[in-house]
């Protein structure tokens, strides 16, 4: 089995490889990367490392000929357009290349009332998948708990969580566990269906003061909920022209769309996917 993953050099990208690695020899992994100068280190390891540009058909076929499993994580950028004329190209390359099975990353922000700026891209996904010649497979992520721990300096200094989400909850799963979900599903004929959709979640989702107390816990200080507006909290956090992006996706947490819970880890990996609390704890040491 020959496997290519994509946005191998970005942070779920890395992580899926590092995984896969656990089970494939180096020598049936390619990376695709937008540079491959920057990716000495994976063709050190033996890894054929190809030049991948989700706008460029031609690239993407001779970058996917001969490939048995291709794990797509979509480029980051910021609205709905952009993602699903890369999509095309992805889609059309992987056709015209006889891809054998291609394994998606999706996300739980994809239903048809769903205000988040990627939503329409999310929505789309499952559906031209579906009207491709491709076999397929999609791994749905709830939002990545990795980002609070960067975050909570800022939130002790506040004394309080911000996300403007009223009384809803949200649903987590950590960069490593979707990873090491994505390795396995690839790997797994059992696992890697077509037309199956994995939505990755932990056990429980998390109202505000609910998160808040976790944080509480982890950080030794007093943590309340104080929610900003909309309008702030995307006046607040637009570095990088980010701001309208992330303020969306709390308008879509504001409306319970984001407090998806599944047993889709336990069915993939066998045990629960790491709890809050305990994945807070053990980034914090």
């Amino acid at each position: 089995m020959k496997y290519i993953i994509t946005g191998a050099t970005g942070h779920l990208g890395s992580q899926i490889l590092k995984e896969i690695q656990k089970f494939v020899p180096n020598s049936d992994i390619s990376v695709g990367v937008h540079t491959v100068s920057k990716a000495k280190n994976l063709s050190d390891q033996g890894l054929e490392v190809l030049p991948i540009d989700y706008l460029n058909e031609n690239m993407m076929i001779e970058a996917l000929i001969n490939k048995d499993v291709f794990v797509y994580v979509p480029s980051k950028s910021h609205d709905s357009f952009s993602r699903v004329t890369e999509l095309e190209n992805v889609i059309k390359a992987a056709e015209k290349a006889h891809v054998g099975h291609i394994l998606a990353m999706g996300f739980i922000a994809d239903q048809e009332n769903n205000p988040f700026d990627l939503s329409a891209f999310y929505g789309y996904l499952p559906r031209r998948l579906a009207e491709s010649d491709l076999n397929f497979t999609i791994i749905k992520n709830a939002l990545y708990a990795d980002p609070l721990i960067p975050y909570l300096p800022e939130l002790i200094e506040r004394k309080n969580v911000i996300y403007p989400v009223g009384k809803e909850a949200l649903s987590f799963i950590s960069l490593e566990d979707s990873a090491e979900a994505f390795a396995k599903v690839a790997t797994s004929d059992d696992l890697r269906q077509d037309g199956k959709v994995y939505t990755l979640t932990q056990s429980k989702n998390y109202t505000m003061p609910e998160l808040a107390q976790v944080l509480t816990d982890v950080s030794g200080h007093e943590i309340g909920y104080q929610p900003v507006t909309l309008q702030e909290f995307s006046d607040m956090y637009n570095q990088g022209g980010e701001g309208h992006m992330l303020g969306s996706m709390y308008k879509a947490g504001a409306m319970g769309l984001l407090n998806i819970i599944t047993d889709d880890y336990q069915e993939i990996m066998g045990h629960p996917a790491t709890d809050l609390k305990e994945f807070l704890k053990k980034e914090l040491k």
